[in-house]
């Protein structure tokens, strides 16, 4: 955490306090309102990682997770729309690509705001979503089973894969259009506000200039996997949120003093292996401290069920958000590595 509020936290803070925070219980019900979607834009939170000759603030990552801890805490399901957008960002900025000089701006400035669909790229060598070549482009066909922000979204981020284990990254627009359509919103245990649908991609072709990335099937993994395994500031923020009802709950202020102090150790450790200079290394390191970091999360949510009693079991009750909202983090971003390592962890006690 940073020792001075940078102002993005500061910003932060505020729209968590004023907004997302009286109206969560609302959103969880009824989905996240576009009028969310414009705060985040003006606050100039997905700029937060950025460069700043494209608009940005690039700002520290310590001030990145700071603020993502924060959002998270207040509304995840606000969180989770919003946090789609930093991965085109981070890409478009990262490498020089015929896409960057028409998107990274406005992406980095707020103007607009980015989902992604290729998570799906994780499930190689079955390939859900395929990229062919043609006609001065590219053209995808198949099934993104979850796109989060439909509606929301002004812009996606796209992946497939060619028959030579290729994978194409491009930017299109995120609405209805000629090879693309979206499924109703699905109904789900946690996050329905977050908008989440499956893409059904029936030929959309995207032109040559829309191309952000591409990289051999194996080059992406290298990359990807290590990263997954590092624990999401979501959950830290969730815990924190509850915990802070367990403290102003009659008998809870131990509890909440104790799972906090674990809380914060593991909150170090874990960033300071997501910041290890190689990313491959450490990586069963990674996913033991997330799996703790799942655990801590797990007895804060339950701790405010216990505190809140039978009110907990009310849809508008803040303390049963956060534990289906933590269910949610639980698989969020889950690749198989991380799974086998948390059951594993599970089974052992």
């Amino acid at each position: 955490m940073t020792s001075t509020p940078h102002p993005l936290v500061t910003r932060a803070r505020r729209l968590a306090h004023d907004l997302l925070v009286p109206h969560a219980e609302r959103v969880d019900q009824e989905g996240v309102p576009e009028s969310h979607v414009e705060a985040v834009k003006r606050s100039g939170l997905l700029g937060v990682g950025a460069p700043r000759e494209y608009g940005g603030a690039d700002a520290p990552v310590a001030v990145a997770r700071e603020t993502a801890e924060i959002l998270a805490g207040a509304c995840c399901s606000t969180w989770f729309v919003q946090t789609q957008h930093h991965t085109p960002v981070k890409l478009l900025a990262t490498y020089d690509s015929p896409a960057r000089e028409k998107w990274l701006r406005p992406l980095a400035s707020g103007e607009l705001l980015a989902g992604i669909a290729f998570a799906h790229v994780r499930a190689f060598p079955r390939v859900p979503v395929r990229a062919v070549p043609e006609r001065g482009g590219w053209r995808f066909a198949g099934t993104v089973p979850w796109y989060t922000g439909w509606g929301l979204n002004d812009v996606l981020l796209l992946a497939g894969v060619t028959d030579t284990a290729e994978v194409v990254f491009v930017v299109a627009e995120a609405r209805a259009q000629p090879g693309l359509s979206a499924s109703e919103p699905m109904r789900l245990a946690a996050l329905t506000a977050a908008r989440t649908v499956s893409l059904e991609l029936d030929g959309l072709w995207v032109p040559e200039e829309a191309v952000v990335l591409r990289a051999s099937q194996e080059e992406y993994a290298l990359v990807d996997l290590p990263r997954a395994a590092n624990a999401s500031p979501a959950v830290f923020g969730v815990a924190d949120a509850a915990l802070d009802l367990v403290a102003g709950s009659p008998d809870g202020e131990e509890t909440a003093r104790s799972l906090r102090a674990r809380l914060d150790r593991v909150r170090r450790e874990a960033y300071a292996l997501a910041d290890h200079p190689v990313p491959q290394e450490c990586v069963p390191e990674r996913l033991a401290v997330k799996t703790r970091a799942y655990d801590l999360m797990r007895a804060a949510t339950t701790a405010a069920i216990v505190a809140g009693g039978g009110r907990s079991m009310g849809l508008g009750s803040r303390a049963q958000r956060l534990a289906r909202e933590g269910m949610f983090l639980l698989v969020q971003g889950q690749t198989a590595e991380a799974r086998r390592t948390h059951l594993g962890a599970l089974a052992s006690g």
